[in-house]
């Protein structure tokens, strides 16, 4: 005994997703639109929402929607949330170490910058240093011995996820 399934030429999933996307009814997408002149972006805005029952004008709506900048555009400040706070980014610009004069004096320079995410997600840089880099982080092993030749830049984020499990990548250009 044998048994197959076999879907109707016209319910296949590419049909249903334009079915979804250009509805036939008149009904417009709920979306947003900024209620004032977009000249001041730095200010928060209003906005008015489109409803399906009046789609020919804006109609205010009771929760004022507001131009977010710079942050989560909701509330991350809670301990659910510290894994986007755990988050590191590490811009090694440049880190150069080199003998140099007669007397083979070890010349070391390095600027390195690190940004994090703040309590709602905002995110800064400050500056740092080769010390202040992970363990994980590779290519400066050598720094601060007997001064071998080193010129190394790279970017390095680090995390801990949602269970406290450690992650990063590097990339080196």
């Amino acid at each position: 005994m044998g048994a197959s399934y076999e879907t109707s030429p016209a319910s296949n999933n590419t049909d249903r997703i334009f079915e979804a996307f250009f509805q036939t009814n008149s009904a417009r997408p709920r979306q947003s639109f900024a209620a004032h002149d977009l000249a001041g972006l730095n200010e928060p805005i209003e906005a008015a929402w489109r409803t399906p029952d009046a789609p020919d004008y804006l109609v205010p709506t009771d929760r004022t929607l507001r131009l977010i900048q710079d942050r989560a555009d909701i509330d991350i400040s809670g301990p659910e949330f510290n894994f986007v706070r755990s988050i590191r980014v590490f811009d090694v610009r440049y880190a150069r170490q080199h003998e140099s004069g007669r007397d083979g004096d070890c010349n070391r320079s390095a600027t390195v910058v690190l940004g994090t995410y703040g309590t709602q997600g905002d995110f800064a840089w400050q500056r740092s240093s080769i010390t202040a880099l992970p363990a994980a982080h590779a290519g400066l092993e050598r720094w601060g011995q007997n001064c071998p030749s080193i010129y190394h830049r790279s970017v390095f984020v680090d995390w801990r996820d949602y269970e406290g499990n450690y992650g990063f990548e590097q990339v080196n250009y």
